[in-house]
């Protein structure tokens, strides 16, 4: 018992926990799916390797014995992962001209751009604002 929650913990603190408007936080995530699945994943899950794939497919597999919370929760849980994991990629995209002319960077390596798209309101366009939000870095 104590292994699944060292598992939850490892989760829960592994993932960067940032506010953002439109998607939710890795460690919002990963809370509500500890609250809502902890004893499941205890249960169920135990040996998983605590990476939301496969902890994914572990609570699909055992769905038959989860609480109607947990079967609700941990598909919203692993939907707002992978839409922040998705803002993340966009952020790339939509500040393609404000990392190389307003940062001096490359969108190659886009996180080395995230602190000066953060710090630099001149020249930063709504569109990226609205990705960097998304993505959860402001």
């Amino acid at each position: 018992m104590a292994r699944g929650f060292i598992t939850l913990a490892v989760l829960a603190f592994g993932m960067p926990s940032l506010a953002a408007a439109e998607t939710m936080s890795f460690g919002d995530a990963i809370g509500m799916l500890a609250k809502s699945c902890g004893a499941e994943i205890v249960a169920n899950c135990r040996g998983v390797n605590p990476d939301s794939t496969r902890l994914k497919e572990c609570l699909s597999r055992n769905r038959d014995v989860l609480s109607p919370q947990c079967q609700t929760d941990y598909l919203a849980a692993f939907d707002a992962i992978q839409k922040r994991v998705a803002a993340r990629v966009t952020v790339a995209n939509a500040c393609q001209r404000e990392i190389v002319k307003v940062c001096g960077g490359s969108t190659k390596e886009t996180s080395k751009s995230i602190p000066c798209l953060i710090s630099t309101p001149k020249g930063i366009s709504n569109n990226c604002l609205k990705a960097v939000d998304d993505a959860g870095y402001r």
